[in-house]
Parts: structure tokens; sequence; C-alpha cells
């Protein structure tokens, strides 16, 4: 599908013309349609599906098409990290670009100039609110807010959020907000808590669910099977050898990344740390440097797998083995991006072989081993592997399973009217 082919506002069509965006993404078709009727929507839907535009775009189309307060808030949007309410604050201004709406980021950090902007756009009314649920909660707690206005409520990552431990903050913040408003939630996965919450907040909501997509074939997938201890003598022959740029090295904690980090400095890598514990200037100085190419090696926890796009990643290593599937596919997803194609190397202890076989087992297919260096020793013994790995008990899996836009506009318009 076409996105002239839906009820779209004349200028958000503009804006997609001008940003070279023509075809719908499935989540794309099949949620517009249901948020511009203005139904309550959950979304099944994982990053990089073009999620954020599949609320953007009828958001800013139905603040067009519909009577709202312009000095009040409109809309929020709530999203689990800073990176990722960063990054839909880009879109939106992108895809917002020939619309009359403001919309102002909440998010943490201690620069007070950006809390001035933050509680300026809160009292005075921007019509889209884009907040991390802690930072937005603090802003309520010290200043009178006027949600009154609120006529959409749209949460990104859902599941996210909720393992972040917001559930109570969100829940805080839905009891101010109007009863009448229209809900929208995405996650990338559906548990039953992300159900018990739709249940709580939305109103016969319509389900829209997208299968989990496998990884593109232009990212070599691989995985070479070592020690622990072997570990940072692999990666760093691996950079050496291929002197490569704008790598993305995966650990599973932030002290993991801080020693990371520090070891490989000790090797003479230009390695920088990516992590909670730093401070929203020093993340997106780190980000700006690792985009212009002035950091060779960015070393993260998961919050950079979710809701941050550079677009030339030639390598993801994934130092540590993520224990879910799906955070997998966000972490090598980082390459191979804008029709790039790149590689990702997962090292596997035997203590990461139940972890590893729940990934090749939701791939459904074997990944490609590759060999350690002689210069390293001995592999692990493949006995180790197969007797952690049958010793595991089975886990449950985390997944659930033009004329025509003017035609489409009129349908709209008349369907708004009627109601």
């Amino acid at each position: 599908m076409y996105f002239d082919e839906l009820a779209l506002s004349d200028e958000v069509l503009d804006a997609l013309w001008d940003m070279h965006f023509d075809e719908c993404t499935p989540v794309q078709e099949k949620t517009i349609p249901v948020i511009l009727d203005g139904h309550d929507v959950i979304s099944c839907a994982q990053t990089g599906t073009g999620k954020t535009a599949a609320y953007i775009l009828p958001l800013l189309t139905n603040l067009a098409f519909d009577n709202h307060d312009p000095n009040k808030l409109n809309a929020i949007i709530m999203a689990p990290t800073r990176e990722l309410a960063q990054q839909i604050d880009q879109q939106m201004e992108g895809f917002g670009y020939y619309v009359p709406f403001s919309s102002v980021p909440i998010y943490g950090g201690k620069d007070q100039g950006a809390w001035g902007t933050q509680v300026t756009g809160l009292q005075k009314g921007a019509d889209i609110v884009i907040a991390t649920p802690g930072r937005l909660l603090s802003q309520m707690n010290i200043y009178d807010i006027d949600f009154s206005g609120v006529k959409y409520f749209i949460l990104d990552e859902a599941d996210r959020m909720l393992d972040m431990g917001f559930y109570d903050d969100i829940m805080t913040i839905v009891r101010q907000l109007p009863k009448d408003r229209q809900t929208i939630m995405f996650s990338a996965t559906m548990p039953e808590n992300i159900r018990r919450m739709a249940k709580a907040i939305m109103r016969n909501p319509v389900e829209v669910q997208i299968a989990v997509s496998r990884p593109p074939e232009t990212i070599r997938q691989m995985h070479v099977r070592l020690y622990e201890a072997q570990k940072p003598g692999f990666v760093q022959l691996a950079l050496q050898g291929r002197d490569l740029k704008k790598v993305i090295i995966f650990a599973g904690k932030k002290q993991r990344v801080k020693e990371l980090t520090r070891t490989l400095r000790m090797l003479k890598i230009d390695a920088r740390a990516m992590h909670s514990d730093l401070e929203q200037h020093e993340r997106d100085q780190v980000m700006l440097d690792f985009r212009n190419a002035k950091i060779d090696v960015l070393v993260a926890t998961d919050v950079v797998a979710r809701g941050i796009d550079v677009t030339d990643v030639p390598l993801v290593i994934n130092y540590d083995v993520p224990h879910d599937p799906e955070d997998y596919i966000h972490r090598i997803g980082r390459t191979a991006r804008a029709e790039n194609s790149g590689e990702a190397i997962t090292l596997v202890t035997p203590e990461d072989a139940r972890y590893w076989g729940r990934i090749e087992k939701f791939l459904k297919k074997e990944i490609e081993r590759v060999s350690i260096p002689t210069a390293l020793g001995d592999a692990p013994p493949e006995n180790e592997y197969a007797r952690i790995k049958n010793g595991s008990k089975k886990q449950k899996s985390p997944f659930f399973h033009t004329s025509r836009h003017k035609k489409a506009v009129s349908l709209h318009r008349n369907s708004k009217q009627n109601k």
C-alpha cells in the first residue's frame, strides 16, 4: 500500500514526499487506518518495522482534522529511554515539518536549559509531549500541569517500560488523563503483564500483530566458541585484523561495559562506553562522536540496541550472549541498515549454551561458526556445551505467535463528522 492511499493530511504527505517515503511497511499499512478511525490500538511490532511513523503520521493527521484546544496539551507519547524519546522527537520534526503543531521532549539530564524548556512546554500547552515516564512524573510532582486537553496517549515499547519498572509511574500518569481519549500501545512482545495493563487503560482495543521479523540476509551472522578469559583477546584480534571503524560491542550489564571499555583502551583500541550512568550531555556527545566516526568502537548496554539509528555500522559484536532472542535481533539490527551489508559475531562460552540454543531455535537455523584464532589457545570441548545445553530446562518463548488520496481523505472526514 502507498501512503497516498491513506487518509493522511496533505501536509503529512508533503513531508513524506520530501523524505522519499512512498510505500507503507506492514505495520503502517495495518495500524494507520485503525488509528485514523479513532480506535484504541495495541500493536505487536518490533523496532525497525516503521512503528514510529505508524503512530506519528495518523496522530498529526487527527490533530489537523479534529477539534482540539491549541492552548492545552493534546497528545502524550511515552518512551522507556532518553535515546528513544530523542529519536521520536527527531522523526516528529521530519514528519511534522509542514504542520503547525508544537512538540517538546521530556527526559532526564542535568541541562538546566532543557529543564526550563520542558517546563514551559508543559505549562503553556505544547501540542505533543514526548516523555520518559520518570521525568514526566517528576515534572508533575513539582508543577501544576493541565492534562484535561489530552486526546491521545501513546506508549512506545510498552514491554520495555514494564521491564524497567515503570508500571506504577505509567498508571499514576494515566489517572491524570481524561477518560475520553484514544490510547495506542506498541510492544515488541505481548506477555501477560502487557495485556493486563492494556485492559486497565484501554477501551476495546483493536489488536494488530506483525510477525516478529528475522534478521535481514544482508547480515552475515557468526559465532565463536571460547572461554570467558579469551574474549578480550578475540575482540582485539577481530578489530585489528579488520581495521574497522564504527563498531558496536554489546555487553550484558553496565559494569561489564565499563570494564570492557577500560580493557580495550589498555589494548590501544579507541573505545568509549555508553550506559545509563552517563549524564545526558555525555551520552549525546558519545553518540555524536560515534556517528561522526571520531570513535572507533562503542561499547554499550542494550539501551543502544533500541532507539538508536546509525546507518553505517559494519560490525556488531555480542560480547555477552543475550538471554532473549528478541534482544539478539535488536542488537545485530544495528548493522546492515539503509541497504548496507554488515556482520554480527557472538562470543559464546559454555555457560551461554542454553541461551545460544534458544536463539538458534528461534531463528530456525544454525548460525555459522568461526574458529578461534590459534594465538588464543584451544576452544572449549564440545561436550561442555552439550552438557549445559541439554541440562537446561525448556523455556517458554517470550513471543506470541492523488485521486486515491482525495477519496481516502473524503471518506475519513465524512466518517469523523458522522460520529
